[in-house]
């Protein structure tokens, strides 16, 4: 597991390399979205979080069918960046802040979100029990896990663990992630 200080490093890594992010990640990004909202059977949102939403490249795949959408990243460069591009919209919003101290009241989202964060927290357990904390009683928590860092097993354990749901699973081929739905 990982430590405050390595959590800082990443942060200073994406902080590194956000002007670049898109160009490297876009297209493995849109794929988990698709395959993500392919399983989570919703028409209509009304609030959702996007957690470690990195430039903001989700809101395309969600604005248009939210009341409100709020991505949430750790690091300054990348959530400036995803500002720029939360303009388009005017229901999505930004906030820096940690995963695992997010800054919203219990129960406050319809929908939790959070793509390619949970390998890089120091205690993933800890943080899908903020994202569990911060979806509304019956609501949804989509989490993925990268396949390279969090073996299968690990992945399930920390599921598991949350004490959410599983409403669906996915370890498609073409994707370097799992992919879970939960009901918190």
């Amino acid at each position: 597991m990982k430590s405050w200080t390595e959590k800082r490093e990443i942060m200073q890594r994406y902080d590194l390399t956000a002007e670049m992010y898109e160009e490297r990640y876009c297209e493995e990004q849109e794929a988990k979205y698709k395959k993500a909202l392919e399983n989570t059977n919703l028409k209509a949102y009304g609030a959702v979080l996007d957690v470690g939403c990195g430039t903001g490249i989700f809101f395309s795949h969600i604005a248009d069918n939210a009341r409100v959408v709020v991505g949430v990243d750790v690091s300054r460069k990348l959530l400036l960046k995803a500002n720029g591009t939360a303009k388009a919209w005017k229901n999505v919003f930004v906030v820096q802040a940690d995963a695992d101290h997010l800054p919203f009241k219990e129960g406050f989202f319809d929908v939790v979100f959070s793509f390619t964060v949970l390998q890089n927290m120091p205690q993933p357990i800890e943080t899908l029990n903020e994202l569990k904390r911060v979806a509304e009683a019956g609501g949804s928590v989509v989490v993925t896990g990268l396949k390279k860092v969090l073996p299968l097993e690990l992945f399930m354990d920390v599921l598991e663990a949350s004490g959410l749901r599983l409403l669906s699973f996915t370890d498609d081929e073409a994707l370097k992630c799992y992919i879970a739905v939960l009901a918190s």
